[in-house]
């Protein structure tokens, strides 16, 4: 995290404790959808992506107590916060998004959770699970050597087929009235379903880039790449991505293979 003087000045969270994001070290992953949401509203939270791999393990091999409230953790990422320990995602940001702000308020739009959870959940479903289906095809303790073949017969098929058809699908939420003025999703306003989006494009940029540069240049979802460079602009989110906390593409969710890099 940043200096005690710039964490002093971030949000508190609502139970008065720095939020703990558990995952993986060194890689972003699934945790870079929650830590996006944690950078974009300026809150404070506890990270080990520069080190506590002891933290995950210990959850994974159910090391930790029972505490007779909350379930053992299957896998990261996982989310502490006060007595609370939540995993999955999903989960995690449909927990944060009101506490954050990145949802529209229950009190004008009852049902506004719901809608933002379900283009959270499309995205992170065939622009996360589904890229990283590519390179782990046939099973996740196999390395990637030992289904190579399968992995590239996988990724052709997700370039020329998946991947159009989930950015045409969030090109036609765009154009839709539900999403509003601006370059969001829902409601006109930025919610965490845009920076999951963002995030899922921004991996697909570094893992497939001839075939992500060949479908913006054809201009079938200049809304799509006007979110991703609205959400890119914006204060903190620049600020972080230029920033030592922003981890380096690798060996985690998206990475990039020659034989992946095709225009589709």
């Amino acid at each position: 995290m940043s200096s005690e003087g710039a964490a002093a000045k971030r949000q508190r969270s609502n139970k008065d404790v720095a939020y703990n994001l558990i995952y993986w070290p060194e890689i972003p992953g699934r945790g870079e959808f929650i830590r996006l949401a944690l950078e974009e509203t300026g809150t404070e939270y506890v990270d080990t992506a520069k080190g506590g791999i002891d933290e995950v393990m210990a959850h994974i091999k159910g090391e930790k107590p029972d505490d007779n409230t909350n379930p053992p953790i299957f896998a990261p990422p996982i989310l502490k916060h006060g007595d609370l320990v939540i995993s999955q995602t999903p989960n995690i940001l449909l927990y944060l998004g009101p506490r954050l702000g990145l949802v529209p308020s229950a009190a004008d739009d009852s049902d506004a959770l719901y809608k933002v959870n379900e283009l959270a959940l499309t995205a992170l479903d065939g622009l996360s699970n589904e890229p990283h289906d590519c390179h782990h095809p046939i099973a996740s303790e196999l390395y990637y050597e030992d289904q190579k073949e399968e992995a590239k017969r996988k990724a052709e098929h997700y370039v020329k087929t998946r991947l159009p058809k989930f950015l045409g699908y969030f090109e036609r939420v765009l154009n839709s009235k539900a999403s509003g003025e601006g370059p969001y999703l829902y409601a006109g306003k930025l919610s965490y379903a845009d920076l999951v989006l963002f995030q899922c494009l921004d991996g697909l940029k570094f893992m497939f880039p001839k075939a992500m540069a060949k479908l913006d240049k054809e201009g079938k979802h200049s809304k799509l790449f006007e979110l991703y460079d609205a959400v890119r602009q914006r204060p903190k989110i620049k600020e972080y991505l230029e920033g030592p906390r922003r981890q380096k593409y690798s060996s985690g969710l998206y990475r990039y293979y020659e034989e992946f890099d095709i225009e589709g």
